[in-house]
């Protein structure tokens, strides 16, 4: 064997720190993808972007309706409009169930009670009426945004959506 082809063979330890480093550098790839994947918002269809609720006439008059993909209560009015409350309590934001024999959203956690139709507290320690999310009806299909929260300190009739 000549001193040439000596030179250009791998020896067995530079062949696994050559396979150690690659290994590594390949784990530390997937690590930042699917970092990159989790923390990339979620424009369209999902809670933190634009929720379609459905369409208008599937929602009666007098309605609460949970929208379960966008973390929201749909309330419909006896007049048609539309609010949509996230489904968080204001006290300390648990998750708050509608309870359909007392006509209000009742939170588990500490015992906030919410009008069904304004949001308002009516009970417990919830310092303001429940989050609402802005409503855009649009060829009769009602769509919410989820990424933009608004806290209020009192339900006012502009907060209602008619479509």
């Amino acid at each position: 064997m000549t001193e040439n082809q000596n030179k250009t063979k791998l020896s067995r330890h530079q062949f696994l720190g050559i396979a150690w480093f690659g290994a590594l550098a390949t784990l530390v790839g997937e690590f930042f993808a699917g970092l990159l994947v989790f923390i990339q918002p979620n424009l369209e269809g999902g809670f933190g972007g634009i929720v379609r609720a459905g369409k208008v006439e599937e929602f009666l008059p007098g309605s609460v309706n949970l929208v379960q993909a966008g973390r929201f209560y749909l309330v419909r009015n006896g007049e048609g409009g539309f609010i949509a409350y996230w489904q968080r309590c204001t006290h300390l934001g648990c998750s708050v169930p509608y309870e359909e024999e007392q006509a209000a959203f009742r939170c588990p956690c500490h015992g906030s009670v919410f009008d069904e139709h304004t949001g308002e507290v009516t009970g417990g320690p919830a310092p303001r009426p429940m989050d609402i999310f802005p409503i855009e009806i649009t060829d009769g299909e009602v769509f919410v945004d989820t990424g933009n929260p608004q806290e209020r300190s009192a339900f006012s009739d502009d907060q209602i959506a008619y479509g």
